[in-house]
């Protein structure tokens, strides 16, 4: 299975995905800092503490990094059955479901990564500045950081599942567009925040959605021996 997962990496370049996680972090990172600074100016806040900051910073990551999963699931998978190169591809003497399920892997072990590094980077970011220059009212401090650690872990591990979702809706007709925009549906119903209140708080729906993402990854593995490639 890893070197499954290493030769699809190879043959996908997953270095230029790592490049523009690294990028998304740096704009997420200047566009926060930009509107705690904005904010101040306009002597308003964005944020009346540092929990809250860090739960809309927690949010807007899954939210980036789920969509950005349905690009990894269109380059990996769906681009495959779409331009028929599966077709090939199971040709060789490898074993369907593992080369399916090592796809999958790379996409749920690449989300979750990139959540949880993205959390501390942008975490420390927000904090540096605002040490500077004052941006929030209270302070961060260590004890904040110990209660927040669990629930970005616990986020992760749920955005990872339901990042699986899209492939459900893009295997239907093979479609790139399809994959991305069922992505973005699930960030805008469960990500989006209506003066604090987001669905994402309610833990049964990450976790549903978690278990519908996984079900969805098992059922692909499991009928890829049955699937008609004569499309």
């Amino acid at each position: 299975m890893l070197n499954l997962m290493r030769l699809e990496m190879k043959k996908f370049k997953l270095g230029a995905s790592i490049k523009g996680a690294i990028i998304t972090n740096f704009i997420i990172a200047a566009l926060v800092v930009a509107v705690l600074f904005i904010s101040k100016a306009e002597g308003e806040p964005a944020f009346q503490s540092y929990p809250e900051a860090l739960g809309i910073i927690d949010s807007i990551i899954r939210a980036t990094f789920i969509i950005f999963a349905s690009t990894l699931i269109s380059k990996l998978i769906i681009g495959e059955f779409k331009n028929k190169t599966i077709t090939t591809l199971f040709l060789y003497p490898i074993n369907r479901k593992k080369l399916i399920a090592a796809k999958l892997a790379i996409v749920v072990l690449f989300t979750f990564c990139s959540i949880i590094v993205s959390n501390i980077f942008i975490t420390a970011v927000c904090a540096f500045t605002t040490n500077y220059f004052n941006l929030i009212p209270d302070a961060l401090t260590v004890s904040m950081i110990a209660q927040h650690t669990p629930a970005v872990f616990m986020n992760a591990i749920a955005a990872s599942g339901m990042c699986l979702i899209p492939l459900y809706f893009g295997m239907k007709k093979y479609s790139v567009p399809t994959t991305i925009i069922s992505s973005i549906l699930i960030v805008m119903i469960v990500s989006s925040n209506s003066d604090g209140f987001s669905l994402n708080n309610i833990i049964v729906i990450p976790i549903s959605l978690a278990v519908i993402g996984i079900s969805v990854a098992y059922f692909a593995i499991r009928n890829i021996e049955k699937l008609d490639l004569s499309y």
